[in-house]
């Protein structure tokens, strides 16, 4: 699809500066998608925010209790892991 866009012409020649004429485009879309992205990323987080509570998950209740919880969830881990032939 096509849409009309204004930018400033400083902008337009800082982008011609860096990626050509012929890529302007393809460099718009690119800083679009990367801003839609993070966008969407704060969102889903603001949404989510306190969804886990210490009160619901005892072993993350303070910081160094979650800390405590993913060192041994990977002790854990490579347990399992060790006890895996591979070939």
């Amino acid at each position: 699809m096509r849409a009309h866009i204004i930018l400033d012409n400083e902008i337009v020649k800082d982008i011609d500066n860096l990626v050509g004429k012929r890529r302007r485009s393809r460099f718009i879309v690119e800083a679009v998608c990367a801003k839609l992205s993070q966008m969407k990323l704060l969102i889903a987080l603001k949404e989510t925010a306190g969804i886990l509570s210490g009160e619901d998950h005892p072993e993350w209740k303070t910081s160094e209790d979650a800390a405590n919880w993913v060192r041994d969830s990977r002790k854990g881990d490579d347990r399992r892991l060790k006890g895996l032939k591979f070939g």
